[in-house]
């Protein structure tokens, strides 16, 4: 039992590296456009993200209401334990209507993930 547990132990620190190593670059060069939401019509709109190179994939539904988002429920977010926080991102989109909208320090790779699925549901 302890070497299985060694052996897990080092699989995820493996993991964690990898995935750092694979988000340092990927999301750099990735930005959001807030659409028009005057064009778009009330309801629940399904948004998608999978950050290519990087295990990070967030799947989203947008609640507009008066051409207005008024909540984002996150489905799935698949991410790293410190991707969690990126999540705190929604309240600020809500708040100001936008998705030009600074990552969450330390989880930008998910912050940026769960913009752009904002915007591909608004799509």
């Amino acid at each position: 039992m302890e070497r299985s547990t060694k052996m897990k132990k080092i699989l995820i620190i493996v993991f964690i590296g990898l995935f750092i190593i694979g988000c340092s670059t990927a999301y750099k060069s990735i930005t959001a456009q807030m659409p028009d939401l005057s064009q778009i019509n009330d309801g629940i709109y399904r948004g998608f993200y999978d950050l290519s190179g990087t295990p990070v994939k967030v799947t989203l539904d947008v609640i507009l209401q008066n051409s207005r988002i008024v909540n984002i429920n996150i489905i799935e977010h698949i991410r790293s334990p410190i991707g969690k926080k990126a999540e705190n991102i929604i309240e600020e989109i809500i708040e100001k209507q936008d998705l030009d909208i600074d990552a969450i320090s330390g989880a930008t790779a998910s912050s940026k993930a769960i913009l752009k699925a904002v915007e591909n549901a608004l799509q």
